[in-house]
């Protein structure tokens, strides 16, 4: 069993001992604990109202009711905005005028998983340091619940995915006549979650002939629902086959998005940000800003067009915070996650959508492998190794600091080796499972496998 607290917010397995998985005691926990934190931050309120959202998996639908029973009776209103996706609970906040939102989800995790990810008032997800305030809080308090004169209310929305892509709709940067006017045949694999429901909508909106997989949001995910390259051989196989002109996938909370080409090849979740930012760049000059796991081909890109470069550590918050500094017109993650702050400070795959096909409907019978070739100079190689102990993780990177010995490193998530040639490795522990992830960017695929091997190889040695 497996319970993770991070930035990322708290997922884990379901099962298990409390403290050891996402039990539905470890649930009402956090989220008595997320509102003893809020009216901590948001004091002198007579009464709190919080939005809250889930995605498709078969048992969200079970613990909304878990969370809606503890924040009524923490005497919170709830307005339920029922299956949505992650960017949507941010928005409806936002509209709501909501003290915060909860949204239900392990995102990219498997099916076995679930999670909480928990907002402030801007819609956004909490710092790193509000984070931590909110795990104190969660073991130290005694919680003190309502009577029942003083029980919330609970309130049902149900269009708020329609108002989420609206406003996606009425930026300038949108272009919907010239989308409608391209005509587009696309595949959408929506991993029978959230995505099923709002990619649709949204792409309805714009005029295009869609072709649905796995759109049927009863959380049964068809395969593994992490948006990579090995878990879409379908989508892949099906996007020729149909003559479509491209296939969109994104995960079960739709905060990241990836894209199939025309010919069924991969257009990678690294060339995401890249090309959006791309067009972003465009028509507003400012800095980016992306993670140390994400290609250099952003950094390049940056430099190409005249414009400031800043990288981060992995995670949402750390993006966020590092864009809201330097005034960042364009942000995000190698993982497909984009942060366009017109709209909002936080991964929102739909507005990812909207602007990568207005600037392929921009670029006129340019096909996706041909966009390709633009953004393929570097190859990554992505790998990933469980870990039992921190003491293991620490033995790891005291390891590779002796053999890296000399070569320029960063050290704020866990460590960044950039060699010769545009070449680097990064080391870290992962935010969302108890992981190692391993990530190499080299000048062939070849290349990049052989350094990442050279970890590996490092790893069995402890």
């Amino acid at each position: 069993m497996t319970l993770v607290k991070s930035s990322s917010g708290i997922r884990g397995t379901l099962g298990g001992k409390i403290g050891k998985g996402f039990s539905p005691v470890d649930i009402i926990k956090f989220s008595a604990g997320y509102i003893s934190w809020m009216r901590r931050k948001y004091k002198k309120k007579k009464k709190y109202v919080i939005i809250l959202g889930r995605d498709g998996r078969i048992t969200s639908s079970l613990f909304q009711e878990f969370l809606i029973i503890t924040f009524r009776s923490l005497g919170v209103d709830v307005i339920n905005i029922g299956l949505s996706t992650t960017p949507t609970v941010g928005i409806a906040i936002i509209d709501e005028k909501a003290d915060g939102g909860v949204m239900l989800t392990a995102s990219h995790n498997p099916k076995n998983w679930n999670g909480l990810k928990m907002f402030n008032s801007y819609g956004e997800f909490l710092s790193e340091n509000d984070f931590q305030k909110l795990f104190y809080i969660t073991e130290k308090e005694n919680f003190l619940f309502s009577s029942y004169k003083e029980l919330g209310n609970v309130f049902h929305k149900r269009n708020c995915i329609q108002k989420h892509v609206k406003k996606i709709l009425s930026l300038p940067i949108i272009d919907q006549n010239i989308i409608k006017k391209a005509k587009f045949k696309i595949v959408i694999d929506g991993i029978n979650s959230a995505g099923g429901i709002a990619v649709p909508i949204l792409l309805e909106h714009l005029g295009v002939h869609i072709i649905k997989m796995h759109c049927d949001p009863h959380g049964d995910f068809i395969h593994n629902p992490e948006p990579i390259q090995k878990n879409l051989k379908e989508i892949c196989n099906k996007v020729p086959e149909v003559k479509a002109h491209f296939g969109i996938s994104v995960d079960p909370d739709v905060d990241r998005v990836v894209f199939i080409c025309e010919n069924g090849e991969f257009f990678g979740e690294e060339h995401t940000l890249v090309a959006i930012a791309d067009y972003v760049l465009e028509n507003k000059f400012g800095p980016v800003v992306s993670t140390l796991s994400s290609s250099h081909s952003l950094k390049d890109l940056a430099i190409k067009k005249g414009v400031p470069y800043h990288s981060t550590s992995v995670g949402e918050v750390h993006v966020v915070k590092k864009m809201k500094e330097v005034h960042a017109v364009i942000g995000g993650e190698g993982n497909g996650g984009i942060v366009y702050p017109e709209l909002r400070y936080g991964r929102d795959a739909l507005v990812g959508i909207a602007l990568f096909l207005t600037k392929v409907a921009k670029l006129s019978n340019i096909s996706l492998s041909e966009l390709k070739k633009k953004y393929s100079g570097y190859f990554m190689s992505k790998k990933k190794i469980r870990f039992y102990s921190h003491k293991n993780i620490q033995m790891l990177l005291k390891t590779i600091k002796k053999k890296y010995r000399g070569k320029k490193m960063n050290l704020s998530d866990g460590i960044k080796i950039d060699l010769l040639n545009d070449e680097w490795i990064h080391i870290r522990k992962s935010n969302t499972e108890k992981i190692i992830r391993i990530h190499t960017e080299s000048f062939s695929k070849k290349r990049a496998d052989f350094l990442a091997k050279e970890i590996l190889c490092e790893i069995k040695k402890l």
